[in-house]
């Protein structure tokens, strides 16, 4: 299946020059939908995963089906001020400023196998702060993993040693 005719482009959004790529029109085609779950599933079932951790928001939505295909936990990744528990926080940096994203401080146990899961890959930074809140708790992870890559921004290669897998490229 060709996910990128499910995959609505919204041009100047959020500011101009952007071409956002948009996965609430995949998510109304149950069809695309399940397929783009499967091959998560697929990728992962043999891999002895413990948990998902999901980036918010889109990260959950398919991130929270993986964990559930794969009959683990799932941890949500939140932005500042989300999580009710003792986190952990990380700050990076975005194309429009600064922002930080938590974890609770006992979401994965040491040496737990870690997929990371998230709607879009495009300059890595949101992936990268999450790499580094799941390596804080002493977790494994296996593979990034995101629906969308936007390659021409380079945020696979400023994920540097961790591997990445994405379904669609543009």
């Amino acid at each position: 299946m060709d996910l990128k005719y499910y995959i609505r482009t919204i041009p100047d959004f959020p500011k101009p020059g952007i071409q956002f790529r948009d996965i609430t029109s995949l998510l109304r085609h149950p069809e695309a939908f399940r397929f783009t779950n499967d091959v998560f599933h697929q990728r992962y079932k043999d891999r002895s995963v413990d948990a998902v951790v999901g980036v918010e928001s889109r990260g959950f939505i398919f991130g929270s089906v993986l964990s559930e295909l794969l009959r683990c936990a799932f941890v949500p990744v939140r932005k500042e001020g989300k999580l009710p528990h003792v986190t952990f926080r990380q700050e990076y940096t975005l194309e429009y400023g600064d922002t930080a994203i938590e974890i609770h401080d006992d979401a994965l146990n040491r040496g737990d196998r870690v997929v990371i899961v998230d709607d879009l890959l495009a300059t890595g930074g949101t992936l990268l702060a999450t790499s580094k809140l799941v390596e804080m708790l002493g977790a494994e992870i296996i593979e990034c993993a995101v629906v969308i890559e936007l390659s021409g921004l380079q945020g696979r290669d400023r994920l540097g040693g961790y591997d990445v897998y994405s379904i669609v490229q543009y």
